[in-house]
């Protein structure tokens, strides 16, 4: 099948390779504009662009597909190429712009897309990261006909995987594109076929995962430890959780709450020893800190991450 393919992120990349692998003609991808990144704040191409590159692809990367937008000429360009590519269906995997009408009317059979979470629950911009917060006990991947709305479109394909409970959105993210690239072959080959039906989404259970703000790093230790646990295992590793202790602002990267006979204002520090480890008070229960790092420092265990910064007494605030 000659497929169009819009992504941009390692999620989008592993469905992309998967393709290839599986032999469709892929005959354009789309993907975000080149990114300052690194150190040195180099423009870098996305996953995406790079994968493309690698089979010979064409890649166009249009700021705006909005005829009516802000960038009309490019969204018109991009129209025109769009129509002009031999194709019969788009694929899209988080590609960062939102597809317009207009768009979702080129190709012959639709738009389809790999959306990481068991929708209804969770649409938007950040499932992953929502699921591991809220405590879900499992999501998954779901393969869905576009529409205008975001990701409310019928369901063709959808299957679920357990969240364990050491998962960060990093594990997990790896987990779920593997599982969405096995999928989205899996849906082409059905498709081909005529037998990947869509079914309507319901509305019960409907759920919107906004899309992550680095403000919501900074933890309140007020609230419980279960809870501040799953967060820390959600920003994990972006944006990164995080406790400030006087001046100083500590990334917390990994924690599983624990039970502890003393208890303490929320923040209080009650041990941080080699053998014990960094045990801090909630608003409920107690905070194991394993993995910390200082500003300008490396990720460390909470033994090594010791030597070099004294917790003994310190609250986060």
């Amino acid at each position: 099948m000659k497929i169009i393919f819009a992504g941009t992120p390692e999620f989008a990349a592993v469905a992309l390779e998967a393709l290839y692998a599986a032999g469709h003609d892929i005959t354009l991808v789309l993907t975000q504009p080149d990114r300052p990144a690194g150190r040195g704040m180099q423009l870098q191409a996305s996953p995406v662009k790079q994968c493309a590159q690698k089979h010979g692809t064409p890649v166009a990367q249009p700021v705006s597909l909005r005829l009516n937008g802000k960038y009309p000429e490019v969204a018109k360009q991009a129209h025109a190429l769009l129509q002009s590519t031999p194709h019969d269906i788009m694929v899209v995997a988080a590609y960062g712009l939102i597809l317009p009408r207009s768009v979702l009317d080129i190709p012959r059979l639709g738009c389809i897309n790999i959306h990481g979470s068991l929708l209804p629950r969770w649409r938007g911009a950040a499932p992953i990261h929502r699921a591991i917060e809220a405590g879900d006990a499992e999501t998954g991947i779901t393969i869905m006909q576009m529409e205008e709305g975001l990701d409310t479109g019928p369901m063709m394909l959808i299957e679920s995987l357990p969240i364990a409970d050491d998962d960060t959105t990093g594990s997990l993210h790896d987990k779920l594109a593997a599982l969405g690239g096995k999928m989205i072959v899996e849906a082409i080959a059905r498709l081909e076929l005529g037998q990947l039906p869509a079914v309507p989404q319901p509305e019960e259970g409907a759920n919107y995962a906004a899309k992550i703000a680095k403000e919501e790093a900074a933890l309140d230790f007020s609230l419980g430890a279960e809870q501040l646990a799953r967060r820390i295992r959600a920003f994990n590793p972006f944006p990164g959780a995080t406790g400030r202790v006087g001046e100083t602002v500590i990334k917390l990267w990994q924690a599983r709450p624990v039970t502890v006979a003393q208890s303490g204002a929320p923040g209080e520090v009650l041990s941080a020893d080699a053998q014990g480890g960094i045990v801090v008070a909630c608003g409920e229960g107690a905070l194991l800190l394993t993995e910390l790092q200082k500003p300008g420092g490396k990720r460390l265990p909470a033994s090594e991450f010791l030597k070099g910064f004294a917790l003994e007494g310190a609250r986060f605030n």
